[in-house]
């Protein structure tokens, strides 16, 4: 599924069509977020976690890594990957404690082997003013949900 973001409210919105199209149990759904610095990693993480009903702040786990949210939805995992430098770090990050929850990674490039177990990749890229942004199913639950979401889209 491929669309255009004119702006930073549009990839909001965005964020908060995708909830819509998430299961009521996001347990275990791991999200990929894509793309170069500044593409909207993070304005879409942010939006969706605030669209799952979190209030305030939601900063970026850049130094933490990982910033848990416990959600009427469930619990979000907000995971920064951009300083891990080999994909053995995921253990001490204690990754597979997440799995009961819904992970958006962001810049998991930089553990290449989560793409495997993962739901969706969202890549984002720079395009005029906007950002075109790219959405995958890479697991069959992902898939499905993709193509549901794009038939959606396109009547």
């Amino acid at each position: 599924m491929k669309r255009h973001l004119d702006d930073p409210e549009a990839t909001r919105s965005l964020a908060s069509e995708l909830l819509v199209q998430l299961p009521d149990d996001v347990g275990g759904w791991t999200l990929l977020l894509e793309g170069d610095l500044g593409a909207g990693k993070s304005t879409f993480a942010r939006a969706l976690i605030q669209a799952m009903g979190h209030r305030g702040a939601v900063p970026s786990p850049t130094y933490t890594l990982v910033e848990p949210y416990d959600l009427d939805g469930g619990i979000v995992y907000h995971v920064d990957l951009y300083r891990v430098s080999d994909e053995e770090e995921l253990r001490y990050l204690g990754w597979a404690e997440l799995e009961d929850g819904l992970r958006l990674v962001e810049w998991p490039d930089r553990a290449p082997g989560l793409a495997a177990a993962a739901d969706l990749r969202i890549h984002l890229r720079y395009s005029g003013a906007g950002r075109d942004v790219e959405i995958l199913g890479l697991s069959e639950r992902g898939q499905a949900l993709v193509a549901s979401w794009d038939g959606k889209h396109k009547t």
